[in-house]
């Protein structure tokens, strides 16, 4: 269930009394519902009918008949924005001159992230990640003509690429949950370090031994394909945890825990041998980097978690924004200033460490873990980024200048990786209180590659130039990283919406006092397990004409 406000399309707390009632009062729906065309099944996907009243004209209905047509307050809505929009390129374009002129560098990345956007859209209307659509679109444009992204754009992408990578990582700190960690303490170590270190090292041996790839080169990029996308995960986890399924045993926290973990090694290990690699400095610092660079990025995420705490007053009316650039800013800071100095594996662990000791201590003055302001205004963040960080790795990719064989090599080591990882994993889940469909479905769940490979794909390419042979080591290095995500991202969305059902089993809510609030996350101290196969629409039926007659009684008033 949802509602709009503001034009935003946000989840609907409900008690769960309301959803069960809901349930039953629409359960008698006509037949010619069910009936219906695909078109109107289509149009009725892509949009919702609005909750709130809204003014509009007299024959708007009769014009634009729902859901064929928008409503009168989204076509307007359209309207504002195109307006804005175009008016917002001309006024660009009379203060930077021609590189907003069509064919210049800034029209063609503001060309390429809008339909981005849209082609991801479309893409969310089959329930994959729009993410996908996001890359194709990028991929399409560059190699149909419509845009170029050369060299030329090089400097611009690369810091467009790292604040995407800033963004990535405070969400990651932030989807921490800290008391869940100290339950699940072991349990994440061995199930986020272990299948992590055993991919990197397979594909490491790998790509040295049929890409060719040196071996500094086949450690960079095993660092970057090892890690797992959350952006793929939590969207998946969110639906079926609303459903009941695998929430008693925390598999979605679990989940989406060892996921941050993964991106925070991954960038973190990918700084440190990129410093190591194009560092000209003594080989005793050189091995000194890695630990330094742990220590810092730790110690600098203390630090600035304490200071989040402490600044600004915890009763400042400006309190929630002020907190959210002090993160925003840390987290650059921390990113930036690594590369800077030459400790690129600092600032990835400083940022998320720095959002996960900042939400620590704002959990303690009343903040929820799950739902508050800084992961909603981070999540706004991603929505902004997330066109633009896919769609220019898409449009790296140039398919004339393809090399068949290596394509076919990248896809075969990728497959083996996943194999060899879903496997470990299931046998480092020995132990750990789950069943063995439980192990499968969180194996499975985290084959899924997106959003740290396309933050870190490119920076090779950047980096070397024009030098051969690196220049070709980084081009393949982009591949592996681009074929990851293809061949994972909608794989990894299919079979955890398809084999969650299956694999993971179902909580029943109890029945509620009416008024009570809830979080759209359920909570395990809410719950009981049952059997999938009890779960029917009839007997929900019969338990909530007992609860109804029950509550209508007044032998049940307290």
């Amino acid at each position: 269930s949802g509602k709009h406000i503001n034009g935003d399309l946000r989840a609907k707390k409900h008690s769960v009394t309301d959803s069960v009632h809901s349930k039953t009062r629409f359960s008698d729906i006509d037949d010619e519902e069910h009936n219906r065309s695909w078109w109107h099944s289509f149009c009725l996907k892509c949009r919702q009918e609005e909750t709130h009243p809204s003014w509009q004209p007299p024959l708007w209905p009769k014009i634009c008949p729902y859901p064929f047509c928008p409503t009168y307050r989204q076509f307007s809505r359209i309207v504002s924005l195109a307006l804005i929009g175009t008016l917002s390129w001309c006024i660009l374009y009379s203060v930077v001159g021609e590189t907003a002129a069509p064919g210049g560098h800034l029209f063609q990345l503001i060309l390429l992230c809008i339909c981005a956007h849209f082609g991801g859209w479309l893409m969310s209307l089959t329930t994959l990640p729009a993410l996908i659509g996001m890359l194709f679109t990028g991929l399409l444009f560059q190699n149909v003509g419509f845009v170029d992204i050369d060299e030329s754009f090089s400097h611009i992408t690369k810091e467009l690429r790292q604040v995407a990578l800033v963004i990535i990582l405070i969400r990651a700190g932030l989807d921490l949950d800290p008391h869940a960690l100290k339950r699940l303490k072991f349990t994440v170590i061995k199930l986020g370090l272990g299948p992590w270190v055993v991919e990197a090292g397979i594909v490491a041996v790998l790509c040295r031994f049929f890409l060719g790839l040196p071996w500094d080169y086949a450690l960079l990029l095993s660092a970057i394909v090892a890690a797992v996308s959350p952006a793929v995960v939590v969207p998946c986890l969110f639906r079926l945890r609303s459903k009941g399924y695998g929430v008693a045993k925390g598999i979605p926290t679990l989940i989406i825990a060892v996921s941050g973990i993964d991106d925070a090694v991954s960038v973190a290990i990918f700084g440190i041998i990129k410093s190591i690699m194009f560092s000209n400095d003594s080989l005793i610092f050189q091995i000194l980097q890695g630990p330094i660079s742990v220590l810092g990025g730790i110690g600098f995420g203390l630090l600035w978690g304490v200071i989040c705490n402490y600044a600004p007053e915890r009763h400042d009316p400006f309190m929630v924004p002020l907190r959210i650039l002090l993160l925003l800013i840390g987290g650059m800071i921390s990113v930036f200033g690594s590369e800077l100095i030459g400790y690129g594996g600092a600032g990835p662990l400083g940022c998320v460490a720095a959002a996960f000791i900042s939400l620590y201590f704002w959990s303690k003055q009343g903040w929820e873990i799950e739902d508050n302001p800084a992961a909603t205004a981070f999540e706004i963040f991603w929505m902004i980024f997330e066109p633009i960080l896919f769609s220019i790795t898409g449009a790296q990719i140039k398919l004339n200048e393809l090399d068949g064989n290596i394509v076919s090599i990248g896809i075969g080591i990728l497959i083996a990786a996943a194999i060899i990882r879903i496997i470990v994993t299931i046998l480092l889940g020995i132990g750990c209180k789950l069943n063995l469909k439980e192990k499968i479905f969180v194996s499975l769940s985290w084959m899924s590659k997106a959003t740290v490979q396309a933050a870190l794909g490119p920076i090779t390419l950047g980096v070397v130039k024009d030098k051969m042979p690196e220049h070709d080591y980084a081009e393949k290095i982009l591949m592996i990283c681009v074929l990851s995500i293809i061949l994972t991202a909608p794989t990894g969305a299919i079979i955890m919406t398809l084999g969650g059902p299956r694999l993971l089993t179902k909580t029943k809510f109890p029945v509620v006092p009416e008024g009570w609030r809830r979080s759209h996350r359920p909570s395990i101290r809410d719950i009981s397990i049952i059997d999938e196969e009890e779960e029917r629409d009839d007997n929900i039926e019969a338990s909530l004409s007992t609860t109804v007659s029950q509550k209508d009684s007044p032998k049940s008033e307290t």
